[in-house]
């Protein structure tokens, strides 16, 4: 139990420290794509300490919704570390406490928070961000929901750490036809649930076509800090369930042992790399699509999911 609970700890570290060094790996590779300098690689690390630094500027006629958002945001991505294999292959502590379906609707009240405090501000950016961002997660729990339904068929569970053997063993699991639609449906819904190019573009600050960003208009300091960081780790909490458990569940610590446990991080962060790479090669092939359109980029991520499900009952 106390071996588990050190190596829970030692995930939540991995998460903690390296999701800003992940988000500022991806900025610096995109701009060096569109042939600029592009800022330091720790330049999240830089901006988180100057938000937690500054001071905080709350409306006085807004309610315990938009005190609380931030803190939840946060909070929630480290509660989902404790239910994936981030860096073992074998269960950890309440790693049967919730499946990937929990995961979701774990997600989803952490993106319900966010949406009334974005309204309870008072800010006309921030409603009309919430209500776009509303439309986008109608439109991408389908996606999820058949996702996981054919995960169900094909691994026979929804507990992270047993989808992710399924893979593995035998290795022809991994080559199937339902799996690798799965994964790029999964892919498409990780673009669209961290309001990447084509469906945002993080890095715009036009209001009127914000859809994420506008939400956080009206944070300052300790707020704007935590709920930069909660996406950092959503990005790379994803990130992690798409590489370690439907992916490639490889290099993974089979033993608790701090070379092991080394390893592993090394591996699962060249593994993170890597899919930082395929997004920006994705963001910067794409221009961002007009808002009617995204129900278009959702959509075929739906029908992607659909055939995965129908090619894997036919497999059956």
């Amino acid at each position: 139990m106390a071996e588990s609970i050190a190596l829970n700890l030692a995930q939540l570290a991995f998460v903690l420290l390296l999701s800003p060094l992940f988000a500022g790996i991806l900025a610096r590779l995109k701009e060096i794509v569109q042939s600029k300098r592009g800022p330091s690689i720790f330049q999240p690390y830089r901006d988180l300490r100057k938000l937690f630094g500054k001071d905080e500027r709350i409306s006085a006629e807004s309610s315990w919704l938009f005190r609380t958002a931030p803190y939840l945001i946060f909070i929630v991505p480290l509660i989902i570390t404790l239910l994936i294999p981030v860096l073992t292959d074998f269960p950890l502590f309440l790693a049967f406490a919730g499946d990937m379906l929990a995961a979701g609707f774990i997600f989803a009240v952490s993106g319900l928070f966010f949406t009334l405090a974005a309204i309870d501000a008072g800010n006309p950016y921030g409603a009309m961000g919430a209500s776009r961002t509303r439309m986008v997660g109608f439109l991408a729990e389908p996606v999820i929901i058949v996702v996981l339904f054919t995960v169900s068929f094909i691994a026979n569970s929804t507990i992270p750490y047993i989808v992710q053997q399924h893979w593995v063993h035998p290795i022809a699991n991994f080559f199937a036809p339902s799996h690798i639609l799965l994964l790029i449906a999964f892919f498409m819904i990780i673009l669209a649930e961290t309001g990447r190019i084509p469906v945002d573009n993080p890095s715009g600050h036009f209001e009127l076509a914000m859809i994420d960003e506008s939400k956080a208009l009206e944070l300052s300091g300790r707020s704007a800090a935590l709920v930069k960081y909660g996406g950092y780790m959503k990005f790379t909490v994803l990130a992690i369930i798409f590489l370690n458990v439907l992916t490639t569940p490889w290099g993974l610590a089979s033993t608790g042992s701090i070379v092991a446990i080394v390893g592993a991080a090394a591996a699962v962060s060249l593994k993170i790399v890597a899919l930082v790479v395929a997004v920006v090669v994705v963001e910067s092939s794409y221009a961002k699509l007009r808002l009617f359109r995204i129900s278009e980029f959702l959509g075929a991520a739906f029908v992607v999911s659909v055939t995965a499900m129908v090619t894997e009952l036919l497999r059956l």
